[in-house]
């Protein structure tokens, strides 16, 4: 398809594969090239109005509702919409204990990612209980 639309918009090229079209078959070819352009014409302008008169009735429909001092989030579910404040959970207790390369110790929750030495020391056949913090 795209060698196609390729040929169809570069002249030589166009030229050069229509060389062993008749004047007559070249007619025939443009006119039903022109009855494509004109539908096409017609599904734009088509689509074009549909968009104005939607356009329009967006811009009524914000008139009535500024009219009635509500905004489009008031129509949500038929009732005044009401902005819940969020809620932060508060953060886990950390459950293993480890020291860094740097000699530093830190906590790990046991939760998302294990820290590279936890990692390493199961990979190295250790357990994740080696580092629980005993309360």
């Amino acid at each position: 398809m795209q060698e196609f639309v390729s040929i169809l918009t570069h002249a030589r090229r166009l030229n050069a594969a229509t060389k062993q079209l008749s004047v007559a078959e070249l007619n025939d070819v443009a006119e039903k090239l022109q009855h494509v352009i004109a539908k096409r014409e017609e599904e734009e302008a088509e689509a074009k109005a549909e968009l104005a008169a939607k356009q329009s009735a967006i811009e009524k429909m914000k008139k009535e509702l500024a009219e009635l001092g509500l905004t489009a989030n008031d129509l949500i579910d038929g009732e005044v919409a009401q902005v819940k404040p969020g809620k932060k959970r508060a953060p886990l207790p950390a459950k293993y204990a480890y020291t860094d390369e740097n000699g530093e110790r830190k906590t790990w929750t046991g939760q998302g990612r294990a820290p590279r030495v936890i990692q390493q020391a199961i990979n190295a056949g250790g357990s994740k209980e080696d580092f629980l913090i005993k309360a």
